[in-house]
């Protein structure tokens, strides 16, 4: 068997999360994803995000959004630099960027402009605000989505300041809107034969990911706001509770965990009491079911808690990330990945979570240019072509 994606060609002018995670997806695939960087300004800045380093302008960060992908040096400001880019584009399937939205029409990088070297090619671009409109030259990052889209409003205690998410969710759900774009485009482009830009936004993904929530508001002018221990706001029992030793967080979102539950904390009369036998019963009268829980809660450990519930009623403990990731269920079970850095040794990451039945390709994150000679040979460049090339300064 082979990857799903393999013999499919992705340039790809990409630098920190958003973009990198969302190819990162495609190259776990099978995909050839080549990164075009400067060679003038140190390629992709994710290279020198601290504070952890494999070796100088080889940070951790760097290979996590990255392995498994080519890197070429290539100067796309250059006229020189722009006939490599066609000639790659005439072998390549899809472009993908994230850069500020008003910069792909500047460096060439729009189906308008390559069209005419390949007419089934697909240019997805990832921006903060788009490519288009007011904010199409603004900046933007992660936070700031969940800042400006309610994010903030929502999450932590509700006397608390407002509070982001411990991860870049925003940059994450948007490559993953990338990786959906590029295969979408080229869905289209085999069957027509015709190419097209597609295009996601840090904004509108962060946006788009209220939901339900923007459907309340919408049509009934409901404004969610934030409740205790990370309740839902519409099922219960549905949050954290204290164990013993820490705490727990119990989802009974479906009718027939309610009982279960009541079963296991040896409360089997709450299953029928008319105040909590149905989700709206529930809620309405959530502060009084939460009490009672609380204290039931209390007498055991949350591992305790955890064996009996296993299997019959949704719940978790609440790790750091070295327990999540020291978690037998991670550690036994195929969710890690060794690679081998050229001269740091063995290193691991978190493995690819789309599973295919066949191993997962493991090739470390590419060193700047790494694989610029060996691209530029494939295409026909001689070794005096490409030493004119790096004469001036175009890889």
């Amino acid at each position: 068997m082979t990857l799903p994606l393999e013999g499919v060609r992705v340039l790809t002018v990409e630098q920190y999360g958003a973009g990198p995670f969302g190819t990162m997806f495609l190259a776990d695939q099978g995909a050839e994803v080549i990164k075009i960087e400067n060679p003038h300004d140190g390629g992709d800045i994710a290279r020198d995000v601290g504070p952890f380093f494999f070796a100088e302008h080889d940070s951790v960060f760097y290979h996590s959004f990255n392995r498994n992908k080519k890197s070429m040096a290539l100067d796309l400001g250059k006229a020189e630099g722009q006939e490599v880019l066609h000639d790659l584009v005439a072998s390549a399937d899809a472009l993908t960027s994230n850069l500020r939205g008003d910069v792909p029409e500047k460096l060439g990088l729009t189906y308008a402009h390559l069209e005419k070297f390949n007419a089934k090619f697909v240019c997805a671009h990832l921006s903060a605000y788009g490519r288009t409109g007011p904010r199409a030259s603004w900046p933007g990052f992660d936070y700031l989505m969940q800042a400006e889209a309610g994010f903030l409003s929502l999450t932590g205690e509700p006397q608390a300041p407002p509070a982001r998410f411990g991860l870049s969710v925003v940059d994450f759900m948007t490559g993953l809107g990338l990786a959906y774009a590029v295969l979408a485009g080229l869905t289209a482009a085999r069957a027509t034969g015709v190419g097209r830009d597609m295009d996601v936004s840090l904004f509108d993904m962060a946006l788009a990911n209220t939901n339900y929530l923007a459907g309340w508001y919408l049509n009934e002018g409901h404004r969610q706001e934030r409740l205790p221990r990370s309740a839902h706001p519409s099922l219960t029992p549905c949050q954290l509770y204290p164990t013993r030793d820490g705490w727990i967080f119990i989802m009974c979102n479906k009718e027939k965990f309610w009982p279960a539950l009541c079963e296991r904390v040896e409360r089997p009369e709450w299953a029928t009491d008319a105040r909590f036998k149905t989700f709206a019963d529930r809620l309405a009268n959530r502060d009084a079911l939460t009490g009672l829980l609380d204290e039931a809660l209390a007498r055991r450990d949350t591992a305790e808690w955890l064996s009996r519930f296993a299997g019959s009623v949704p719940a978790a403990p609440v790790n750091d990330i070295a327990e999540a990731l020291e978690n037998p269920f991670v550690t036994d079970h195929d969710r890690l990945q060794t690679l081998v850095h050229p001269s740091a040794g063995e290193y691991r990451l978190v493995a690819p979570p789309v599973r295919t039945g066949e191993p997962p390709p493991a090739r470390p994150a590419p060193a700047l240019g790494e694989h610029t000679d060996a691209l530029l040979a494939a295409l026909g460049y001689d070794e005096r072509r490409r030493e004119r090339l790096r004469a001036s300064g175009v890889i």
